[in-house]
C-alpha cells in the first residue's frame, strides 16, 4: 500500500474523479466484509451463539469507527516519530482536512484515504472474535477492541504502511494487511484464547456449524468485498498494478480453495462445503500481502501452497490443546504468515516494486525482510494481546459464567435467540398443522 509521500512543487498532482470514485466504491466494499465476515462466523457456531457472533463483528463497526475518527487514523498516518507511531493534530476528529486536500502523492483526497484505511481498521478486530465463540462476555469484548485497536492495530499499521513507519523502511512488503491485518489478528487470536481457555465440551461435543449456507454467503460476500480490500490498496490503477492485484486475488483464492478439498479428500474422504469456505478465505488471506508482487503464476502457487498448508494447520488446535473455535489461528496466523513469506520467493520485480524473490534472480534479501515483519508483529500482537484479556479478565471477567455459555450466549447477552420455532408461522408448514388438527377433530 503505498503512503503519503511528500512531493516537490514540480512534481504536484491533482484530485482524479475516477480514482477518487474508485476508491469510495472500494471503501465499500472493504465495509460489506465485515458483515460478511459475521455470517462466515455466525454460520459455523452453534444456534445458541449465532447472533453474540454477529454482532461481535457488527459492534466493531461502531466502535472502531468512532475511535479512528477521534485519535485512530493520526496514531496509524500521522507524521512519524521514532518509526514506531504517528501524530498530526489535523486528524484529531477528521477536523482540519479541506475537502479536497490530496493524501500525499495520490490523486485522492485525505478524507477518501481516511476511510478506506478505517474499513481495514474495523475488520481487523473482528477477525479475532471467531476464535472467542461461544464463550466471552460482550462488554468484556467491546472493551477489548477498544484498547486493542489503541495499542497494537494503529502503531502496526504505522510501521508497515506509513510513510517512517520502520518495517516500511526496511522494505518489508504487505500490499494490503499480511502482517498488519491477518497476523496481527491472528496471533492476537492465540494471546486471547490462552487467557480465556477452552468451551466446555471441546474434544468431547460436536460443535458442528449449524448452517453451512450461512458460511457460504459469507464466504462469497469476503470473496466480493476483498476485491476492493486488494485491488483498492494502490490507491488507484493509473498504472495497471490495481488490476493485476484483482486478478492475483481470483487466481489464488480459486487456487487455495482446490488446494484445501483436495488435501480434504486426500485426508478425510470427502470434499465439504466448509472447506470450500474455508479454503477460498485461505487463499485471500495469504496473496492479501502477495497480490502486487507476484504474477498470476505466482498466485496460483501462493494459493495452493496455503490452502494446503491452513487445512493442515486447523488441526493443530487438537494436537496442541488450544481453543481456536472458529480456526482463525489456523486460517488468518498461518495463511498471513505464508502470503508474507512467499512473497520472498516469487516476487517478481516488475508490478508494485523492483524487489525480487529467491526465484527471480533475488536471492535471499526479501525473504529475510519479510521474516522480519513477520516475526516482529506476530510476537508484537501475541504479547500484547495477552496483556490485554489478563488485565480485562482480572478487572471485569472476560468469560461468561459456565450455566450462561451452556444454556447460550444469545440468551444470556443479548435477550434474543436467532431463531423462532415456538410460534405458530404462517408458512406452508403452519398451514400443514392447522389442516391435520382439523381433521383428526372431524
Amino acid at each position: 500500500m503505498p503512503p503519503g509521500i511528500l512531493t516537490l512543487a514540480a512534481d504536484k498532482v491533482t484530485l482524479s474523479p475516477a480514482n477518487t470514485g474508485f476508491m469510495l466504491i472500494c471503501s465499500a466494499l472493504v465495509m460489506i466484509m465485515t458483515p460478511g465476515l459475521a455470517f462466515f462466523y455466525g454460520g459455523m457456531v452453534r444456534v445458541k451463539s449465532v447472533l453474540n457472533m454477529l454482532m461481535m463483528s457488527f459492534i466493531s463497526l461502531g466502535i472502531v469507527t468512532i475511535l479512528w475518527v477521534l485519535y485512530g487514523f493520526g496514531l496509524a498516518f500521522g507524521t512519524d516519530s521514532g518509526g514506531f507511531i504517528g501524530w498530526d493534530g489535523h486528524f484529531a476528529g477528521l477536523s482540519g482536512i479541506g475537502l479536497t486536500q490530496l493524501w500525499g502523492a495520490s490523486t485522492i483526497p485525505i478524507y477518501v484515504f481516511a476511510v478506506f484505511q478505517l474499513m481495514f481498521a474495523v475488520i481487523t478486530p473482528a477477525l479475532i472474535s471467531g476464535a472467542l465463540a461461544d464463550r466471552v462476555k460482550f462488554t468484556a469484548w467491546a472493551v477489548f477492541i477498544a484498547l486493542w485497536v489503541t495499542v497494537v492495530y494503529f502503531p502496526v499499521a504505522h510501521w508497515v504502511w506509513a510513510e517512517g513507519g520502520w518495517l516500511f523502511d526496511l522494505g518489508v512488503i504487505d500490499f494490503a494487511g499480511g502482517t498488519a491485518v491477518h497476523i496481527n489478528a491472528g496471533a492476537a487470536a492465540l494471546g486471547v484464547i490462552l487467557v480465556v481457555g477452552k468451551r466446555i465440551g471441546f474434544k468431547k461435543d460436536p460443535m458442528r456449524p449449524h448452517s453451512l449456507p450461512l458460511v457460504m454467503l459469507g464466504a462469497g460476500l469476503l470473496w466480493f468485498g476483498w476485491f476492493g480490500f486488494n485491488a483498492g490498496s494502490w490507491l488507484g490503477n493509473d498504472d495497471g498494478v490495481g488490476a493485476v492485484a484483482f486478478v492475483n486475488t481470483q487466481v489464488a483464492t480459486a487456487a487455495a480453495m482446490l488446494g484445501w478439498l483436495a488435501y480434504e479428500k486426500l485426508r478425510h474422504g470427502s470434499f465439504t462445503t466448509l472447506g470450500a469456505a474455508s479454503g477460498a478465505v485461505a487463499g485471500l488471506v495469504a496473496i492479501t500481502p502477495a497480490c502486487g508482487a507476484v504474477s498470476p503464476l505466482g498466485a496460483i502457487a501462493v494459493g495452493v501452497i496455503a490452502g494446503v498448508l491452513c487445512a493442515m494447520a486447523v488441526n493443530l488446535k487438537y494436537k496442541l490443546g488450544y481453543d481456536d473455535s472458529l480456526d482463525v489461528v489456523g486460517v488468518h496466523l498461518v495463511g498471513g504468515v505464508v502470503g508474507s513469506l512467499l512473497i520472498g520467493f516469487f516476487a517478481t520485480g516488475g508490478v508494485q516494486s523492483k524487489a525480487k524473490g529467491l526465484f527471480y534472480g533475488g536471492g535471499f534479501e526479501q525473504l529475510g525482510k519479510q521474516t522480519v515483519g513477520v516475526v516482529c508483529v506476530l510476537l508484537y500482537s501475541l504479547v500484547v494481546s495477552y496483556v490485554l484479556a489478563k488485565v480485562i479478565d482480572l478487572v471485569m471477567g472476560f468469560r461468561v459464567s459456565e450455566d450462561e455459555e451452556v444454556a447460550g450466549i444469545d440468551q444470556a447477552s443479548h435477550a434474543e435467540t436467532a431463531y423462532d420455532f415456538t410460534g405458530a408461522g404462517g408458512g406452508t408448514v403452519g398451514r400443514l398443522g392447522e389442516a391435520l388438527t382439523k381433521k383428526v377433530n372431524a
